[in-house]
């Protein structure tokens, strides 16, 4: 269910005047403040799991199954009897519900073309909406009570409220327990002062999304099609809007989600920042998808060792980190290079930076200008593999493709040259 179609608007104006009732002062005078918060938290739980409902009530089955497990891990960690134990289940179950729905048809047919295998059983699975960022709010909720930076809650539907919270689940942001949980302890209500904000923000994110992304897709959806059929102008500007696209795409729905949920009176934190005026590929993922890009870095990067092993190590877990990003993102090869030629930019701008690390520089405006368009241009390029259906579409439309066969009839023809003279 989207954001701006007739069903979510009634589910949403029904929700509101379901929190509403609470500060009515002939039923607030019945409940003390906890009760009239549990009320809240079970209201906006019981619509978490509707509005996942609405796609397929078995979703809802998933969802609960991986909220016990983080749960009961969660406090299993904190009565000190073996921690880790607790933290790898809390940790592996969420991956192996992830990877069964979104991953497991993608290997067996990779598995398939590697090893020329054939009537391998598929899966018929739909993935369930949301799972990308249900289990990483979960696996991040485990790994962060085994690191004590905040204790487990014995609050079942506060921890429920947190991992299913409907705003978040189309397209994230990724929230912490540490940020979202302390809200839940606050008097956080509805309000005609927070509605007025989140419809604000709605209507700003509505605005990108319908108007900006909507249409620019119409465009790019057919040249990406059929690319040979279009000059290469057109392929490029078709490549452009595509940058364009998903930036007022995914940050239109993130402006929509975070509206709603100020409309609710919970603040969801900020997750994009302006990233095409960035100067190097670091600062673009400082911008971009802030929350899935910090997540990569605290659960991800530095368990693997982050800096801390040595250059070459430390340049490996870069590369690892961003094809795991990219393989998050879909099921097909083309993320998992797209990821791939994220984590090697990141690479030689750390290699850039240590070789500038005792020179003497001040970049004028032209090379700052001209960095923000090399890192738009590189983006540009890593998108168009995240676009395209298979590799092949990619390589034609960054002409990798033409190159390559340019290549292969110059070698042909030198080969028939050389066979002549002898």
């Amino acid at each position: 269910m989207t954001f701006y179609n007739l069903i979510f608007i009634g589910f949403f104006v029904c929700l509101l005047c379901l929190l509403s009732v609470s500060r009515i002062p002939a039923f607030r005078n019945k409940l003390d403040k906890k009760n009239s918060l549990k009320l809240n938290h079970a209201i906006l739980l019981g619509a978490s799991y509707l509005f996942l409902g609405l796609s397929d009530w078995l979703f809802c089955l998933l969802l609960l199954l991986l909220t016990l497990v983080t749960y009961f891990c969660a406090i299993g960690i904190e009565k000190k009897n073996q921690p880790k134990l607790f933290m790898l289940i809390g940790v592996i179950c969420p991956l192996v519900m992830l990877g069964v729905f979104k991953y497991a048809n993608f290997f067996l047919s990779s598995f398939e073309k590697v090893f020329g295998k054939e009537d391998l059983v598929t899966l018929n699975l739909i993935l369930p909406l949301g799972i990308s960022f249900f289990t990483f709010s979960a696996i991040s909720y485990v790994v962060d009570v085994y690191r004590k930076k905040h204790s487990a809650s014995n609050d079942f539907v506060k921890v429920a409220l947190y991992i299913s919270f409907f705003p978040k689940l189309i397209a994230g942001p990724i929230m912490r327990a540490s940020e979202f949980l302390p809200q839940l302890d606050e008097d956080r209500t509805v309000s005609f002062k927070n509605i007025e904000v989140g419809l604000q923000i709605f209507i700003f994110g509505l605005f990108k999304k319908v108007v900006l992304a909507d249409h620019l897709a119409v465009f790019v959806n057919e040249v990406f099609a059929t690319p040979v059929a279009f000059s290469s102008q057109t392929v490029v500007l078709a490549a452009v809007s595509y940058s364009l696209q998903i930036y007022f795409d995914f940050s239109g729905y993130t402006d929509m989600a975070i509206g709603i949920a100020k409309s609710l009176g919970y603040d969801l934190c900020k997750n994009f920042n302006l990233p095409y005026i960035s100067r190097n590929v670091t600062e673009f993922w400082k911008r971009w998808h802030i929350s899935l890009s910090s997540w990569l870095q605290d659960y991800l990067y530095i368990p693997l060792g982050g800096n801390r092993k040595g250059e070459i190590r430390t340049y490996l877990n870069l590369l690892l980190t961003m094809i795991l990003g990219g393989l998050w993102h879909g099921a097909n090869w083309t993320f998992i290079l797209w990821g791939g030629m994220h984590g090697l930019g990141l690479c030689i701008h750390k290699v850039f930076m240590k070789w500038r690390k005792d020179k003497i520089y001040k970049p004028s405006l032209l090379i700052k200008i001209m960095s923000i368009l090399f890192t738009f241009i590189f983006v540009t390029i890593c998108w168009v593999f995240f676009r395209a259906p298979d590799i092949q579409t990619a390589f034609t439309i960054t002409g990798v493709r033409q190159l390559i066969g340019t290549f292969e009839s110059k070698r042909k023809k030198e080969a028939h040259n050389i066979g002549i003279l002898l």
